[in-house]
C-alpha cells in the first residue's frame, strides 16, 4: 500500500509541476501553442495505481491491486489540427476560441474518484485518498487543476474541452446531463453539482447509470437548472450515444 502510494506521488507530482510551469509562462504572446491533454489531472494516477471506493455512510477507501503490467503500446500522434476541431465542434461542450494559445482536452468520468479529487468540489475525498491530495483550504498543498482551468477560460486566455472517458464505470447517466446543462449554458454549475461529495454517492450509489431514473437526476440538479428541463432532455434520448462516441474519440488519442 505503500509502495502505491509512492507511485501515485511521484506520478501526481509531474502533474503539479506541469500547472507550476504554467503559471510562469508569458503572457499569451509566445510563439509556441501548448497543447495539454488532462485525463482529469489525476485520472491516470487511477487508472493505474488503484481503484478508490468511497462507501455511502462509511466514507472509507479501498484500494485495490494493481493489474499486471502489459506491454506498452505507442501513442498515437494527434495534431494541433485534430485538438482545433474539437474545439470549434459544435457538437462538443467547448469553450473559448481555438486560436487560443493554450488548449485544454478534458477526458474525465463523472463517476471517477480521481476526476473528483481534481475538479476541486470533494474535498472530503481529498483527504480521503492521502497528504499529497488533501486540498490546501483543508490544510493541504494541493490545487486542484479543473478550477485553475475553467479560470484562464474565463479569463480569455485558453481554450477548453470537456469529453468523457470511462474511468469508473457509473458516468454515462451524469453525463448526459452535462450535455443536457451545455445546451442551456448551465454547464458549469451542474458540472461542480455532481463534482460534489454529495454527487460521487449519487452516481455510484443511486443512479447507477440506470435509464428509469432521469427523473431522479433531474431532481437531484435542481438547485441549478430546470428539473423539467433536464428531465425532458435526458428522456429524450438525443445523447444517448454520446459517452460511446467521447470513449472511442478518447481511445483513438491515447
Amino acid at each position: 500500500m505503500k509502495r502505491m502510494a509512492t507511485k501515485e506521488a511521484k506520478k501526481f507530482s509531474k502533474v503539479k509541476a506541469l500547472f507550476e510551469t504554467l503559471k510562469k509562462l508569458p503572457k499569451p504572446n509566445y510563439n509556441v501553442i501548448l497543447v495539454i491533454f488532462l485525463v482529469a489531472a489525476a485520472f491516470l494516477i487511477g487508472r493505474l495505481s488503484a481503484q478508490v471506493e468511497y462507501l455511502k455512510g462509511g466514507g472509507n477507501v479501498a484500494a485495490t491491486p494493481t493489474a499486471a503490467p502489459q506491454q506498452q503500446q505507442q501513442a498515437p500522434t494527434v495534431t494541433l489540427d485534430q485538438v482545433k476541431t474539437l474545439v470549434d465542434s459544435k457538437k462538443n461542450i467547448a469553450f473559448g476560441d481555438k486560436n487560443k494559445k493554450l488548449i485544454f482536452i478534458e477526458f474525465s468520468d463523472p463517476s471517477c474518484p480521481y476526476c473528483h479529487i481534481a475538479g476541486g468540489k470533494n474535498p472530503e475525498l481529498n483527504k480521503q485518498v492521502g497528504s499529497q491530495f488533501t486540498v490546501v483550504a483543508d490544510g493541504g498543498t494541493y490545487v486542484a487543476p479543473v478550477p485553475e482551468m475553467k479560470k484562464l477560460v474565463d479569463s480569455g486566455k485558453a481554450a477548453f474541452v470537456w469529453l468523457y472517458a470511462n474511468g469508473h464505470g457509473n458516468g454515462e447517466m451524469a453525463t448526459k446531463a452535462l450535455y443536457c446543462a451545455y445546451e442551456k449554458g448551465k454547464f458549469w454549475p451542474v458540472h461542480d453539482t455532481l463534482m460534489t461529495s454529495k454527487g460521487y454517492d449519487f452516481i455510484n450509489n443511486t443512479l447507477k447509470n440506470d435509464k428509469t431514473k432521469s427523473a431522479e437526476l433531474a431532481e437531484f440538479l435542481k438547485q441549478v437548472i430546470s428539473s423539467s428541463d433536464m428531465k425532458n432532455c435526458l428522456e429524450s434520448g438525443k445523447y444517448d450515444g454520446r459517452a460511446a462516441e467521447d470513449q472511442a474519440l478518447a481511445t483513438s488519442m491515447g
